[in-house]
Parts: C-alpha cells; sequence; structure tokens
C-alpha cells in the first residue's frame, strides 16, 4: 500500500516537473514570436528591406524588396516560407519544397539557422541589447550574417 502511494506520488511530481519546462519552453519561444525587419540604405539611390514574421502557430514568411535605380531590374522582391522551432536561443528554419516553394515563394530555408538575441531578464544594468535575431547559419548567402530587429 505505501509503495503504489509512493509510485503515485512519484509520478505526479515527475508530471508536474514536465510540465513547469515545457511552460518555461513555452514563454521563451512566445518572446520569439513577431516581426523582424531590417532596411539598409536610402530610398534615392538603394534601399533593401528585410522583414521576417515568426507566427505563433510555428509558421514564418519572409520579404527581401531591393530598390536599385541602376539596378536591372530596379526592383526585386523575394519571398519566403515554412515552419520554425526553438532550441534554447537557436531558430531552426525548415522549408517544404512541395508545399512551400512556388512561383512567389523561391527562398529554400532549409538549414537555415538564427540566434535570438534579448537583454537578459537577470541582466539589471542600464545596458540596451535590442530583441534581434542574427543568422549565422544559410544556404541563402546573402542571409548569413543577417542582423534583424525585432519591431
Amino acid at each position: 500500500m505505501l509503495t503504489l502511494l509512493i509510485k503515485q506520488l512519484m509520478k505526479i511530481i515527475i508530471t508536474i516537473l514536465i510540465l513547469i519546462f515545457n511552460f518555461s519552453l513555452f514563454a521563451q519561444s512566445n518572446q520569439m514570436i513577431g516581426d523582424y525587419t531590417h532596411i539598409i540604405g536610402q530610398e534615392k539611390t538603394r534601399k533593401i528591406n528585410y522583414k521576417l514574421t515568426l507566427n505563433q502557430d510555428g509558421t514564418f514568411l519572409f520579404h527581401s524588396y531591393t530598390k536599385d535605380k541602376q539596378g536591372i531590374p530596379p526592383e526585386v522582391n523575394a519571398y519566403g516560407k515554412g515552419k520554425w522551432e526553438a532550441e534554447k536561443n537557436i531558430i531552426l528554419f525548415f522549408t517544404d519544397k512541395e508545399n512551400d516553394i512556388d512561383e512567389k515563394y523561391d527562398l529554400d530555408f532549409n538549414g537555415s539557422k538564427a540566434r535570438f538575441i534579448s537583454k537578459s531578464p537577470r541582466d539589471k544594468t542600464d545596458r540596451i541589447v535590442e530583441t534581434s535575431l542574427q543568422f549565422f547559419e544559410s544556404k541563402i548567402f546573402w542571409i548569413e550574417r543577417l542582423k534583424i530587429l525585432k519591431n
């Protein structure tokens, strides 16, 4: 009787610990959800605008817009979409070639990884850390090392 009670108590404790762990992971990925942008250049000469949206359902949309008056063509749009997941402070991107790539969405984010950067809640200094994503791995050469700020 006592051993049965101890086993049930252990099951409850393990279940509670698993729930606490999952809630902390969810809270971290919840911080990551939102829009990220980065704008380079000026409207008069050459402007590049990157926008990445991480949705709560684990999907993402990416849009790159380049306007170069001397470029051929002068305006270029590039789109990507797929799924993302967080492992600690690293975001992994996945693109399903059958469902996510078409005439409009032609960027393949498979293998792309970005680091989530934010100020630690334990950091009580006046230091300003802008919440951002820093890509550090991607098959898309112009995305690797791209840093985009959260809006």
